[in-house]
């Protein structure tokens, strides 16, 4: 019994033995003949190369080669410059800016102005200065309008004074609007001193004042100082004024308001109650300046409103 099971295990074992012999000996022949026919293709391949270039393959790296560009020579001083400016010009204008330095010059043109009135009460807002000592501001901060503290008219204004290096200068009224209230198209007035080193600005009566334009705003905020505000050009109201979003603070009144170049094409006059964001500008009108010497020739008509005025 054991010698037949020996027999039947040994029988398997020579048979598996045999298959794997013949399996080995199959595979080598399949791999020979497959390095055979790659061997050839190569042998083809190179005998074409040959015949094309007229010399056998030379092997190669796989690194890439390309021209890279000259350095572009160095741009001339004055043509930088000149890019240079264009560019930040470009930038201010889309953007509403103006420059830091021209705001810093500007500031120099407007003061502190004061003025007392006959019941004891000093009022005080911003002048402009326009050379010559000439200044503008509102009317309404050197006249005594007929308001709710002024019914009766019994309220003048005795003094304006405006404050220069620290020092306070004596005023007089030498023309004013038709302005019989405050926040109204004839709320101006052009005050004098004595001529001051001072930087007059450049007035420009035809400034469109179209919708959303940037605009830049100083005056005396609470008497603190000139303080700049920026904001941008809202409508065109039906008696003259223009209204914007930029801050209304009191004492801001006869202020500037200037375009992206630093010129001066306004003046705020007020804003709305209860919100200092809404205020009213007063634009820059020829008829203004008719007393300022250089800027417009005087109309005598308007030497009687004047001494009225007073």
């Amino acid at each position: 019994m054991v010698s037949r099971r020996v027999v039947f295990l040994s029988s398997i074992l020579a048979t598996a033995i045999s298959f794997f012999t013949l399996g080995l000996m199959h595979a080598r022949d399949t791999g020979a003949s497959m390095r055979a026919a790659y061997d050839a293709r190569l042998d083809a391949l190179r005998d074409e190369v040959h015949r094309e270039l007229g010399k056998d393959p030379v092997p190669a790296g796989t690194s890439g080669e390309t021209t890279r560009p000259q350095a572009a020579g160095k741009v001339p001083q004055g043509t930088r410059a000149r890019m240079v400016a264009e560019i930040k010009e470009e930038l201010q204008s889309e953007m509403g800016l103006l420059p830091l330095h021209l705001l810093r010059e500007r500031r120099s043109s407007f003061v502190e102005l004061y003025a007392d009135d006959s019941f004891g009460k000093t009022n005080y807002g911003t002048a402009g200065y326009l050379g010559g000592g000439y200044f503008v501001t509102v009317k309404h901060a050197v006249v005594a309008l007929k308001d709710e503290d002024n019914r009766q008219g019994g309220r003048k204004i005795v003094a304006i004074k405006i404050v220069h290096e620290g020092k306070e200068i004596p005023a007089k009224l030498v023309d004013a609007g038709n302005a019989e209230v405050e926040v109204d198209s004839g709320d101006w007035a052009i005050i004098k001193t004595r001529e001051l080193d001072l930087p007059p600005l450049n007035v420009d009566t035809a400034f469109a004042y179209n919708f959303a334009e940037p605009i830049f705003r100083l005056g005396n905020d609470y008497s603190k100082g000139i303080i700049v505000s920026t904001g941008y050009v809202g409508q065109k109201t039906a008696g003259g004024l223009v209204t914007c979003l930029t801050d209304g603070h009191p004492g801001v009144s006869g202020g500037g308001v200037l375009d992206q170049r630093g010129h001066l094409v306004g003046i705020p006059i007020g804003r709305m109650q209860g919100d200092y964001r809404f205020s009213f500008i007063l634009p820059m009108r020829s008829e203004m300046l008719r007393k300022v010497p250089g800027l417009d020739e005087p109309e005598p008509a308007v030497a009687a409103a004047v001494v009225s005025a007073q």
